[in-house]
């Protein structure tokens, strides 16, 4: 089979070929077993009603996860600061003071602008519901079927908004109350975070060596190349999303006050903030904008709609793939079939922590291949 017409030699080309094409069809084959068993681990957790119970507990310790975010956040500027002679509990406390300082600053220049234009928008639901109602009923007025009374659908359209409405309206003020106690118990466990944050950025930095050493040593050094490795791809993604996420929401807040759309910084920030979503992001912050935008009139709202467009396309073509080309580094296949199972098992939450997940696995596999050449990639 794999000799030439001559039968003198073998036919290293055509050997070359089958030996690539098996590596691909196990590529592939590994590709799909990672997704099933992801896929049985995700049943089974679904089954004993794991994720109940995990969810609870995380959020009972969601203030010690928030301290450790931050404490991995800021060391590489501490270790910076210790590198040119600075304690590293006097550089901790010199990075909490600068961050509480920008903290408060953000928050004394948005809050008051945010707060009036929740109100604002408050104010104009009912305007949303009196412009949609309007626009069904000229829709439906210039529908005329010949032996189809339209009339009935129209009611029934029309009894669902008003439903929906009253509906709305009854359940703002508990709405407005639940908001206000998951703000206020979020803030809490936010300062109790930063707390414990700084106790663990003064001791961060021998932290992971004493996890290291908790190991067998002749697994230590490759235990602690996989460990950096991991920590890079999420260092670089998390950086490369709010770079991405904060150029969306100013251009977004600016071009919604430029078209005259009614609160743009919070649209604009609910745009930013949704932006790290990927793929099915621009979408989620981009809608209620574009509702909004035809509420007040249809040419505000297709400027809104425009502008979106524009600027997702900008974001996701240009931006994006710049600051993000150096981060998980996943194909675009890859992305989207991790969102749709995480976002069909976790919701929005699944969505957002997909990619840097799936990151975190291929920088794995892609180490443990190097060292133990399970593929030949």
């Amino acid at each position: 089979m794999f000799k030439r017409k001559n039968n003198e030699k073998l036919d290293i080309e055509l050997v070359n070929d089958s030996v690539n094409l098996l590596n691909k069809i196990l590529h592939i084959m590994f590709i799909l077993i990672g997704i099933v068993g992801i896929y049985l681990i995700i049943k089974l957790c679904q089954e004993l009603q794991i994720k109940n119970i995990v969810l609870t507990t995380l959020k009972t310790i969601a203030p010690v996860f928030i301290g450790l975010f931050f404490a991995w956040l800021f060391d590489p500027i501490v270790k910076k600061l210790k590198e040119k002679g600075i304690r590293r509990v006097i550089g901790a406390l010199i990075v909490y003071i600068v961050f509480i300082l920008l903290l408060v600053l953000i928050i004394a220049t948005i809050l008051p602008i945010l707060t009036n234009q929740i109100n604002d928008f408050v104010k104009i639901i009912p305007e949303i519901y009196n412009s949609i109602k309007n626009w069904i009923e000229n829709l439906f007025s210039n529908i005329n079927i010949e032996g189809l009374d339209i009339s009935v659908y129209q009611t029934n359209i029309l009894a669902k908004i008003q439903e929906w409405g009253t509906n709305l309206a009854s359940s703002l003020p508990n709405l407005t109350v639940n908001i206000l106690r998951s703000f206020f118990s979020g803030f809490l466990a936010f300062v109790i975070g930063l707390i414990i944050g700084f106790y663990f950025l003064v001791s961060f930095d021998n932290a992971g060596d004493l996890l290291i050493t908790l190991l067998p040593k002749k697994i230590r050094k490759e235990a602690k190349e996989l460990t950096s490795e991991i920590n890079s791809t999420f260092r670089r993604f998390i950086n490369g999303a709010l770079i991405d996420s904060t150029f969306v929401f100013i251009i977004t807040t600016i071009t919604f006050m430029i078209i005259g759309l009614k609160a743009p910084v919070l649209f604009g920030l609910f745009c930013g903030l949704t932006n790290i979503i990927p793929y099915a992001g621009p979408y989620i912050g981009g809608a209620p904008a574009v509702i909004v935008g035809f509420s007040q009139s249809p040419l505000t709202g297709i400027f809104t709609l425009v502008a979106i467009a524009i600027i997702q396309f900008i974001e996701g073509n240009f931006l994006q793939p710049m600051i993000m080309s150096k981060t998980t580094k996943l194909h675009p296949v890859t992305i989207i079939t991790g969102l749709l199972i995480f976002g069909h098992f976790f919701g929005i939450i699944g969505m957002a922590i997909s990619t840097p997940l799936i990151g975190a696995c291929k920088a794995i596999f892609i180490f443990l291949n190097e060292k133990h050449n399970f593929i030949n990639l």
